[in-house]
């Protein structure tokens, strides 16, 4: 289910070693501004040799648009969903589990087919304009997307397989896998994520067959878009297909938390479903959001060629669901090869109750950094996108603590708070130095600031 998003652009890249499937030739600095400044070397970007980008088995010309980092694309391939025993495995299972028991076909078969190896390679006809999302729209930007080019990107949901699932003559589906974008530096945000794309299409007869005296209603009319419908739907098959989405996700909530959970729903509003919604669940006396859901645009399902039916999806994060079942504290943690971490998640069965013990709690380092800002735009994405690609996974969180505009010059000045921490071990200040310059120097050189440092 596609949310709404920031955007960001940065234009350097880490020398961060690639998985055997990734192959990057000449990645293109497009610096605003230069410097003189030299990064250390164990930081400094790719010399640029050729203008491609190699990717699981095929190769995309880069372009203004591409901007996809080395450490990005070092994920890909990844599947960490596929991961026997990997706590977000056994969320997707759980899942599955669920849906395959509970929703039952006419031959006695799974109602759901559930689908974890597609390409996170989309195009951007599937990631944006199959599902209706306006040219201008901010969620396309590149500042908030991983593009290899102007027609190819990372998908940013896995709402991007929605209109080929569909078009091939499926009603009802589970989508899975990694999805990348760009964002915000703590310990619940992380660029690469995991997602569920759930969709249920119905026809007339499925819709209201157990509905009394319900033979003359109809899915569609020629009526008003409103707040609570399209303007293609009847009211009663809206109001349906509401009651049947949110009762099939309180019960998958119900099912994976217990009984007990306390459930709100939050009307929102997204430009290609109407109306939708976001679940959030109470979890220690605080109100998370998990998902979001609504009734799916009319054109969408009627261009995949299913125009005699009407039908919802929703999308759910999986590392949102493992960190408060499982109680774990840092999103990154699901990258970490520490054999006491990935141990604690083994187990007889899926449903068994686990509660994430902390490895030793090492002390964070945490460095400041002040900058003028450059006259030309600048995003805040930006910054954390390079600070993300020159530290990696020891940058626990950026936080913007101070903001300072000079009364004379109007120019604009960031102080970030950089907070450093090894999930597995204690990080020297020496070492922490040495990235944190990196830092300083790479956003001198890449985004044009003027450092106060």
């Amino acid at each position: 289910m596609a949310m709404l998003w920031k955007f960001m652009r940065v234009a350097k890249y880490s020398k961060t070693a690639l998985s055997p499937k990734v192959k990057v030739r000449g990645i293109p600095t497009h610096s605003r501004h230069s410097s003189s400044k030299s990064v250390p070397s164990d930081f400094a970007a790719s010399a640029p040799c050729s203008n491609t980008v190699e990717l699981l088995g095929k190769t995309y010309p880069q372009d203004d648009y591409s901007n996809v980092t080395e450490k990005i694309l070092s994920k890909v391939g990844k599947n960490l969903h596929n991961r026997k025993h990997h706590p977000l495995w056994l969320i997707k299972e759980q899942v599955k589990d669920h849906f395959y028991k509970h929703y039952i076909g006419r031959r006695g078969t799974p109602l759901f087919s559930v689908y974890d190896s597609l390409s996170p390679v989309v195009t951007v006809q599937q990631n944006f304009d199959s599902l209706l999302i306006p040219q201008n729209h901010a969620s396309r930007r590149k500042e908030d997307n991983y593009y290899l080019n102007r027609d190819h990107m990372l998908r940013a949901h896995t709402s991007a397989h929605q209109w080929d699932l569909i078009h091939s003559g499926l009603d009802a589906f589970l989508a899975v896998g990694d999805v990348y974008r760009r964002d915000t530096i703590d310990n619940t945000h992380y660029p690469v994520f995991h997602q569920m794309e759930g969709v249920r299409l119905f026809s007339c007869h499925e819709l209201f067959s157990d509905i009394k005296d319900g033979e003359g209603l109809q899915l569609f009319e020629q009526g008003h878009r409103t707040a609570h419908k399209q303007e293609c739907h009847t009211m009663e098959a809206v109001r349906l297909v509401e009651f049947n989405l949110k009762q099939v996700l309180t019960k998958l909530m119900t099912h994976i938390f217990g009984d007990g959970l306390q459930v709100r729903w939050v009307d929102c509003y997204f430009p290609f479903t109407h109306p939708s919604f976001e679940m959030e669940i109470n979890f220690q006396g605080e109100w998370m959001e998990v998902l979001g859901c609504g009734v799916m645009e009319q054109q969408l399902v009627n261009s995949a060629g299913a125009r005699d039916k009407i039908g919802w999806a929703f999308g759910l994060g999986l590392e949102r669901l493992a960190m408060i079942l499982y109680d774990i504290p840092d999103i990154r943690l699901f990258w970490s090869e520490d054999e006491r971490f990935l141990k604690q998640f083994i187990g007889p069965h899926i449903w068994q109750k686990i509660k994430f013990q902390p490895l030793s709690r090492y002390p964070p380092l945490i460095n400041d950094i002040s900058f003028w800002l450059p006259s030309e735009t600048y995003s805040e994405n930006d910054f954390y996108d390079l600070v993300r690609t020159v530290g990696g996974d020891l940058i626990e969180k950026v936080v913007l603590v101070d903001e300072f505009a000079h009364p004379k010059t109007k120019k604009v000045s960031h102080c970030y708070r950089i907070v450093y921490r090894h999930p597995e071990r204690t990080l020297t200040q020496d070492e922490v130095h040495r990235i944190h310059q990196a830092i300083e120097e790479s956003a001198v050189q890449e985004l044009g600031v003027e450092g106060r440092f």
